[in-house]
């Protein structure tokens, strides 16, 4: 049995639940609060972050980059057809720039302020940093998705898929950190249709499901979000 410690809106946490959907692994969620710094948990991962996968008692693999490798070399190379990896060394090189500058990069100048102003901050005690949104966080990251969706649209009109000819773990980062400011409304569709369509076509996908039945407590999603054909 495969276990991920996540949390519904951690995007990283997204990323890892899409890859699982998409290799058609049961796995179990249990939710986590990071800011909560569970000592259990602490136990299982010191850093306190998720994503973090435990499977049959074993090691524990701590962080969507790590659990991605760990998915390839345990799932993907046995299943071709669905793999997420390419299997030449320079574009499976591309598919891994695409998914740091997804999770890194595009995380930290957009849908990391996104999620921690209008979600986390929402859960957390004023204690661990709860509160009203920083205004300003927000504003720069309204302004830094503009140059990012140009660039996924970019991407998306001169490939078949992000990564390559294929669907790939590129697609599954890129999705899941617009499917939660996309949850918040906070996607600037019109800014580019290349990135729109793109978008919409892994949204139909069946390992996004599960994503798009989420809820965040007193907070309805955009009209967009379930919406395969906005």
């Amino acid at each position: 049995m495969l276990i991920v410690y996540h949390h519904p809106f951690s995007p990283a946490s997204r990323f890892v639940r899409l890859a699982l959907h998409e290799y058609g692994v049961n796995f179990e969620a249990y939710l986590e609060f990071p800011w909560q710094r569970r000592r259990d948990f602490l136990l299982i991962n010191p850093a306190g972050t998720v994503p973090v996968a435990v499977e049959n008692d074993g090691t524990p693999i701590c962080g969507a980059g790590v659990i991605m490798e760990y998915l390839d070399e345990t799932r993907g190379y046995m299943i071709p057809e669905k793999r997420l990896m390419p299997d030449n060394a320079e574009r499976r090189a591309e598919v891994r720039r695409l998914v740091d500058w997804f999770l890194g990069k595009f995380d930290r100048e957009v849908i990391g302020h996104f999620v921690r102003e209008k979600v986390y901050k929402q859960e957390m005690p004023k204690s661990a940093g709860g509160g009203e949104p920083d205004s300003a966080a927000l504003r720069a990251a309204r302004t830094n998705i503009r140059h990012h969706m140009r660039y996924i649209g970019y991407l998306a009109a001169s490939r078949r898929w992000l990564g390559g000819d294929k669907l790939s773990f590129a697609d599954m980062a890129a999705a899941a950190e617009l499917s939660c400011a996309d949850y918040l409304g906070e996607v600037p569709w019109e800014e580019d249709e290349n990135a729109k369509a793109w978008y919409a076509r892994v949204k139909s996908r069946p390992s996004f499901r599960s994503l798009l039945g989420e809820t965040i407590p007193g907070m309805r999603p955009a009209p967009s979000y379930a919406d395969l054909d906005f």
